[in-house]
């Protein structure tokens, strides 16, 4: 899988590589301490995939320029940001296997660093006026928040329809992958309309990242590193789940829901309802839905001439949904 991502960044190797120094710059500070944590975060990133739709979206209809740079400084600060306050929220003392920032340094620093991220984020386009930008992110860090706190409100209750389920992971996952695709061709000067077409695409495409996550809760050869059967001990209602209990028989129905809400911790019903899941097609489900918003993504992608751009974001739609973690 490490190639696949080597391949896909082919076009924007030399982007990358220049990335890396100028997001370090974007988060320096005059505060020891702060940079100190800064240094943590860049030397513990992950994929950055993020970045790279950035760049590879500017490259289906230019160039990368400095603009473009800055617009995916800005994505990877919220990302950031976002990162090591759930980090807080959730209590996580591990982040790809390296130690969080809330572990290292407790919580009062961690939520202050990602502020300070925020802010930064913000910083960088209002020094370069680049308003057409502040407005996406803006409009990004509101519904990350506001899909974090639908979740947890429908947590309490369980309640959560397929509907329901669609608006949260649009708000906290998809709202990201889209502000980096219209970001990448805002920063080329993009017209109202081809912006709003790159976001939906890059809504599509973070709907289809995001059930593929959910589906490796059920998945015993999962190598996310992430424990199998998690989201239901977290009482978690996701893709599979809410189409299996939509679906099954009124006696079933009871109790699974009973197992979530009160048996979440036992594993040999947490391992019932995964079996139950699989068997009722709740996986199957899940997956074709996937499917149809990966496909919505390649509609729009194939809207544009080819490209090496083009093609490494084929790729990228490919490696969302086949990924191992």
């Amino acid at each position: 899988m490490a190639n696949i991502v080597e391949e896909i960044k082919q076009p924007i190797n030399e982007e990358m590589k220049l990335f890396e120094q100028k997001f370090y710059e974007s988060m320096q500070s005059k505060v020891p301490l702060l940079d100190k944590v800064t240094r943590f975060i860049v030397t513990t990133k992950g994929k950055q995939m993020r970045p790279m739709f950035v760049f590879l979206c500017a490259k289906l209809i230019g160039e990368v320029n400095e603009k473009t740079y800055r617009g995916a400084s800005m994505i990877e600060l919220i990302h950031t940001a976002t990162l090591v306050h759930d980090d807080v929220v959730d209590e996580s003392f591990k982040r790809r296997n390296f130690f969080s920032i809330n572990a290292l340094w407790k919580n009062k620093i961690a939520v202050l660093v990602g502020d300070y991220l925020l802010s930064k984020s913000v910083l960088l386009s209002t020094d370069h006026k680049d308003y057409d930008l502040l407005a996406v992110i803006s409009r990004t860090i509101r519904e990350m928040s506001e899909g974090e706190l639908l979740q947890l409100e429908k947590a309490r209750k369980l309640d959560i329809t397929e509907e329901v389920y669609y608006e949260i992971i649009r708000q906290k996952t998809a709202t990201l992958i889209a502000a980096c695709c219209e970001i990448g061709v805002l920063s080329n000067n993009a017209d109202e309309l081809l912006a709003k077409k790159m976001m939906d695409f890059g809504t599509y495409t973070g709907m289809a990242f995001q059930i593929k996550d959910d589906l490796f809760d059920y998945l015993s050869s999962n190598v996310i590193g992430k424990p199998v059967g998690i989201d239901i001990k977290e009482q978690k209602m996701t893709l599979p789940l809410i189409h299996t209990l939509k679906t099954a028989a009124e006696k079933d129905r009871k109790y699974y829901f009973n197992t979530i809400k009160r048996y979440n911790n036992d594993p040999k019903r947490v391992k019932e309802l995964i079996d139950f899941v699989k068997n009722s097609g709740g996986m199957d489900y899940a997956i074709k839905i996937m499917k149809d918003f990966q496909q919505k993504a390649k509609d729009i992608l194939n809207e544009f001439p080819d490209s090496e751009a083009k093609k490494s974001l084929h790729s990228m739609l490919d490696y969302v949904i086949e990924r191992k973690f």
